[in-house]
């Protein structure tokens, strides 16, 4: 198993976002999130990759815990040293891409794997330049972000997340800032790391893509998971009143 999630919960001031989510992902697994907005969906991406810190629960990464809760209830969380070797597990791809605007599309796959993973720049260009050759960007090398489009943009950030080895890939509605026919050029990519047996969780509004492309789906709402399970019982044959009202606003 490559990531255990148990009763994790998470408040901002009174608000509670996460009331005790618990999940698991083994290698290979897809498993899509969805629900509608403010659900807890990206604050659950955040904590499972150490961006927000939890109130309590427990994060495992590769039968590891990263994150506990300790004897006064709240969060405890391995030393940063530890907890910045255990990040190597998992990439993960925003929404708004988050590249580098000062480095060349190259720098931006290289800049990593050189410096936290103290890779050769021999080998970082290398890797660089295969996975920009997979997402079809190889003429691209010597651009910087602002020229290209933002499909090119979040294509370079999916392989910038791929340079780093990762075992397991975080999406975080990774097609929300495109346009829609930007978006089916990063939906193609997702699908085929899919099909390469990928581990990925992509939080999705999507709903075709994630019944196409998911092992499991999982559907959150008001900071629960309210059902999961595979693509035919989430969208073919659900039992739960809530999850079919959000997907008829989607026309699933």
């Amino acid at each position: 198993m490559i990531l255990e999630i148990k009763n994790l919960h998470k408040s901002f001031a009174d608000l509670e976002v996460l009331k005790g989510i618990s999940l698991s992902v083994d290698k290979g697994d897809v498993v899509s999130v969805i629900g509608p907005s403010g659900s807890g969906k990206s604050t659950l991406l955040r904590c499972a990759t150490f961006l927000e810190t939890m109130d309590s629960g427990e994060i495992r990464y590769l039968d590891r815990a990263a994150a506990w809760t300790g004897e006064e209830g709240k969060a405890v969380y391995l030393p940063q040293s530890e907890l910045r070797r255990m990040k190597s597990v998992f990439g993960l791809v925003f929404q708004q891409f988050n590249l580098f605007p000062h480095y060349t599309v190259l720098h931006n796959l290289m800049a990593s794997p050189m410096v936290v993973q103290k890779r050769s720049r021999e080998e970082a260009e290398q890797t660089a330049r295969e996975l920009l050759k997979r997402m079809g960007l190889e003429d691209k090398a010597e651009s910087y972000p602002c020229q290209l489009s933002g499909g090119q943009q979040q294509r370079v950030a999916i392989a910038r997340a791929l340079a780093m080895h990762p075992q397991i890939l975080f999406f975080d509605e990774p097609t929300s800032a495109l346009d829609p026919e930007l978006t089916g050029e990063v939906l193609k990519v997702i699908r085929q790391l899919a099909e390469q047996d990928m581990t990925m969780v992509i939080v999705t509004h999507e709903m075709s893509f994630a019944r196409a492309v998911s092992d499991r789906v999982i559907f959150m709402d008001a900071g629960i998971i309210v059902e999961q399970g595979t693509p035919e019982e989430i969208f073919g044959n659900t039992a739960q009143e809530r999850t079919k009202r959000f997907l008829q606003n989607y026309g699933d």
